[in-house]
Order: structure tokens, then C-alpha cells, then sequence
């Protein structure tokens, strides 16, 4: 959804011969060769445009590519072309962004909320949510789990709750301290998701 941030993933660890160029629609928008890498700005790549400025970042480690806070225009084909002396590899990504609505809940002391991220669970997926980037609870498969009281400071003692179908996580109960950022963390084989959801908890 709008204002995620998507990391595509190239599923390789690139050496110093190795080329990484990744498409949008057809437009270079980064590459690495060997150890130089830069992300295509209207000075550096051809017909290129600033659709991703400050808003691209590449693994140098994988030639990965992370796009921060993504919008309905970054929607369309990627492609990753990995140019080697052997042999060349190309893989596409067809991504769909949704027009997100606000992820934004204020909510009263004692009430509860319910953090949906707006899809179905894929079975592969890990999903995993973060409270002011604390571990709080995580899916893995068919399991799941919420975090211990030592790794929580006991903030959310028995008052969360995973939903195996959509990860969406419900906080029963809530308190002013319960206020602040919390972010679902959606990875499977090919690309990860961050989803971000600002909390505020008022007195009652």
C-alpha cells in the first residue's frame, strides 16, 4: 500500500565481475558493477526521470533494491538483469501498489485496536511486527508468537492477538504508553514489505 517500503530481492550474492542493472517499465533506474553502484537520477541515467529520488536504495552486498514510501505511480513491471561471463539471468516483478487509507488509529485508554494490513496470508510468508522497532509477535508458517515478558518489559501482557489469516494483530486494553509506531514486516522468497501504523492513545 502507499507509503510501504518494498525490497526486491535478487536472491544472489554478486562478485566483482558481476553486473546488476534494475529496470522500471523499461527505464534504468540502478546498477552495480563491481565495486561502484549508484541509483539513476536525471543526471545519471538516460530518459530517466525523478519518480524514485530519494527513495532507492541498493543491497552492495546483493544488488538488492529497496524503494522507501512507495506510491500508485511506482506501481508496474521491475526487472533485474544480472549480466555474468557465463551466462545472463532476468527475473521480473509485476508490483501492484494499493491506494492505502490512512494508517493512522487514535483510540481511547481501555479500548482496543486491531492493526490490518489488507491481505490474505501467504503460507510462505514471515510476518513480523514491531512496536517502536521492539519485537512484539511473529508468524511463521502455521506458528506464531507473541513476544515474552522479559522482551516486552511486560507492556503488553496477555492483550495481543495474531489473526493466522491476515496477520493482523489486535491490543486489547490499551494505555497511553501503548501509543507510538508500530510496523508489520511482511518477507517471503522474492520481496519484503514494511507496513507502518502510527498509534495514539488518549485518556478516556
Amino acid at each position: 500500500m502507499e507509503g510501504d517500503s518494498i525490497t526486491l530481492y535478487t536472491d544472489v550474492k554478486i562478485n566483482q565481475q558481476e553486473k546488476i542493472c534494475w529496470y522500471f517499465n523499461g527505464t534504468r533506474i540502478a546498477q552495480i558493477s563491481g565495486d561502484l553502484s549508484y541509483i539513476c537520477t536525471d543526471v545519471q541515467c538516460k530518459d530517466s526521470d525523478e519518480r524514485f529520488r530519494d527513495r532507492l536504495k541498493l543491497d552492495n552486498q546483493t544488488g538488492s533494491l529497496t524503494i522507501t514510501n512507495i506510491t500508485n505511480t511506482d506501481s508496474g513491471l521491475y526487472k533485474l538483469l544480472i549480466l555474468r561471463s557465463s551466462s545472463d539471468s532476468e527475473t521480473i516483478f509485476s508490483i501492484v501498489i494499493g491506494v492505502s487509507a490512512a494508517e493512522r488509529d487514535e483510540v481511547k485508554e481501555g479500548e482496543s485496536v486491531t492493526l490490518d494490513p489488507g491481505e490474505t496470508k501467504h503460507p510462505n510468508n514471515v510476518m513480523t511486527w514491531y512496536f517502536n522497532d521492539i519485537l512484539i509477535a511473529e508468524i511463521t508458517g502455521d506458528q506464531s508468537k507473541i513476544c515474552r515478558d522479559d522482551q516486552c518489559d511486560e507492556r503488553f501482557r496477555d492483550r495481543l492477538k495474531l489473526d493466522h489469516q491476515t496477520g493482523s494483530l489486535t491490543i486489547t486494553d490499551m494505555r497511553t504508553s501503548d501509543s507510538g509506531l508500530y510496523e508489520l514486516t511482511i518477507i517471503n522468497i522474492r520481496f519484503s514489505i514494511t507496513r507502518s501504523f502510527r498509534v495514539t492513545v488518549s485518556d478516556s
